[in-house]
């Protein structure tokens, strides 16, 4: 399992997680990829969550390096292969 910083909190977490699973306390969650919200809570160590519904959101939400996770609601996307879906 790829994990990710949590922000400034020195803590690492799933890259891609189950909503629920883990702990988003202090997070900044959002629906979908918001530059300016991103580059603020970056610039604040403020850990960045983004949930993501498909693959291909999963991937655009990872292509952030602000984002600690992407959180899924499906645990297929657990699986995904995200070298194979990034580079084929």
């Amino acid at each position: 399992m790829r994990e990710r910083w949590f922000g400034a909190t020195g803590r690492r977490v799933p890259e891609v997680a189950l909503e629920g699973q883990i702990d988003v306390t202090g997070a900044l969650v959002l629906d979908s990829v918001d530059a300016d919200a991103l580059r603020k809570a970056h610039d604040e160590g403020q850990p960045v969550v983004v949930r993501a519904h498909t693959a291909d959101e999963v991937k655009a939400v990872l292509a952030r390096p602000e984002v600690a996770a992407a959180l899924v609601t499906d645990p297929a996307l657990l699986e995904l292969d995200l070298t194979e879906l990034t580079y084929g």
